[in-house]
């Protein structure tokens, strides 16, 4: 029986910010599987900040996405057919990138893996136990090491990174300030997640507010937006604190980036490190071990946020980006 896979391709790219109309909703017959390869039925899609900068033909540190074609992104799912020896039907996969924005896919087997779904959720392996997951855990551990008494604050603080960032930096004795976009979010910061203090955004005092919440001034930082609020920071940071770059989700459409404080880069001897986590996953293992290890003993939480259906995908993508997200952003396909 032939199988009709729905796909999103990208089929015009944006000047500034993203609509609905630079995606097309594609139906097509799903191939048959050739010598090691896999027919997937996609059950989850990852939405992520990444892949704003995909959609421009400009320089970065991942392909811009083809027009006209699927647009690619990280999946979870079940094996259907199988001609290779290492899958069978019935086995639950996640696919870390190439998959893509669509019902099914016919891979190369060595384009999946393997999860087990009898510890945590199937939707996880595409959140905490996928890229996001890692790349909170090697921001924090490997770049920040947080230390008892000194003070982290993270932008996009209950996002799909952020929210796991926070609570990894509490468990080393940190003091954690979040910075996030709504009284609800930083409440939920706050109540929930464990935080000291939350900053919202939103509001017109939020930069007394950050002074109010950092009184000693900041010591580590994960950086997930830029602009402004990244400016702000700078200007509160102490002497030899560090600062990891994962993301400047305020300047991916297009908007200017200045920093005013640049100079307390140098006055205050600052370690800044931007970093992919895509070039390190041989530690990717080690990092979903030891977060589904804390989320099974009930250490570590973790929220999402699910749309239904392919077709809905863009529409949670471009809300994904003006934040209107809580937790990580998933399409149930």
């Amino acid at each position: 029986m032939t199988i009709t896979n729905k796909q999103i391709h990208l089929v015009k790219r944006p000047s500034g910010e993203p609509t609905l109309d630079c995606f097309a909703l594609v139906q097509e017959p799903l191939a048959e599987p050739l010598p090691g390869q896999v027919q997937v039925k996609n059950e989850f899609l990852s939405l992520d900040p990444y892949m704003r900068g995909r959609m421009d033909d400009a320089k970065s540190y991942a392909q811009p996405q083809a027009l006209n074609a699927v647009f690619q992104g990280a999946t979870a799912g079940e094996v259907i057919a199988s001609n290779h020896p290492g899958f069978k039907p019935g086995d639950k996969i996640a696919g870390n990138f190439g998959l893509g924005w669509q019902t099914h896919a016919t891979v190369d087997a060595k384009a999946i893996r393997k999860v087990d779904v009898s510890r945590v959720p199937l939707s996880y392996y595409v959140g905490l136990l996928g890229m996001p997951g890692a790349t909170a855990w090697y921001g924090t551990t490997k770049i920040l090491d947080p230390q008892a008494g000194q003070t982290l604050v993270v932008t996009a603080a209950t996002g799909a990174v952020g929210g796991v960032v926070g609570q990894l930096a509490k468990s080393k004795g940190a003091r954690v300030v979040g910075i996030a976009g709504g009284a609800a979010k930083c409440d939920y910061a706050v109540r929930e997640l464990g935080f000291d203090a939350c900053v919202d955004y939103k509001a017109a005092d939020w930069k007394e507010a950050l002074k109010a919440a950092t009184p000693n001034g900041i010591d580590r930082v994960f950086e997930n937006v830029g602009g402004e609020i990244f400016d702000a920071i700078l200007g509160r940071m102490n002497a030899f604190g560090r600062i990891a770059v994962c993301g400047l989700i305020s300047g991916y459409n297009g908007k200017a980036l200045p920093l005013n404080n640049v100079r307390s880069i140098l006055t205050n001897k600052l370690m800044v490190q931007g970093f992919i986590i895509s070039d390190h996953l041989e530690l990717w293992a080690q990092a979903h071990k030891e977060l589904a290890d804390l989320v099974v003993a009930g250490k570590l939480k973790y929220r999402e946020s699910i749309t239904e259906g392919v077709e809905n995908a863009p529409k949670a993508f471009l809300g994904l980006l003006r934040g209107e997200n809580f937790g990580k952003q998933v399409v149930k396909l």
